[in-house]
């Protein structure tokens, strides 16, 4: 949807991506699955600014605080602007809208999914796979998009596009990368 409208679908041109409100959190490693998240990742690849917006959901749940800090997002993306390949994913606890709200800037969290693979039949009796297993919890550590959720609060988390992992790079740097050739080469006489 997001790659139809920056090709021209709508004959417009935008100033901002929202993307969202997503039903469930996308807090740590969800955001590698988040459909939202990728949502606004297309955005900024297309130039424009963005962020994902996600709330937590419980019984009884609302999405008044969400829509609420989604304006406050959007207002201040505006009007301070993200660099180049950065946008927020924003994740809001399961709250009523008239509870205060208090507004963690987090970092990822780590989450900890329990997957089990379930093999079960169609009606024909062909086996087929589900991904099951109790919900994902997660490592509740200061200062993580987890622990603010967990905590009640907000998370608005900076990410970015650019995943590469400096240390590690300027480490295997020291590495053997020399690709020996071999008899089957055909550039090898």
């Amino acid at each position: 949807a997001v790659s139809l409208a920056f090709l021209g679908y709508f004959g417009v041109s935008f100033d901002l991506v929202a993307a969202g409100i997503n039903y469930g959190a996308n807090i740590g490693d969800d955001i590698t699955y988040s459909g939202t998240v990728g949502a606004a990742m297309e955005a900024v690849l297309s130039g424009c600014p963005a962020f994902a917006m996600s709330q937590q959901i419980e019984a009884g749940t609302d999405f008044g605080l969400a829509a609420r800090v989604a304006a406050i997002v959007a207002r201040n993306i505006l009007e301070h602007g993200l660099g180049e390949g950065e946008l927020l994913n924003v994740n809001t606890p399961a709250v009523a809208a008239s509870d205060p709200a208090e507004i963690g800037l987090t970092r990822m969290g780590k989450r900890v999914y329990q997957d089990k693979l379930l093999e079960r039949l169609d009606p024909r009796g062909v086996p087929y796979y589900w991904f099951g297993g109790p919900p994902p919890t997660g490592v509740s550590e200061p200062g993580t998009d987890f622990h603010a959720v967990s905590a009640g609060k907000v998370a608005i988390t900076p990410i970015q596009l650019d995943l590469t992992a400096r240390r590690l790079l300027e480490r295997i740097h020291g590495w053997e990368w020399q690709v020996e050739p071999t008899s089957e080469d055909p550039t090898v006489e």
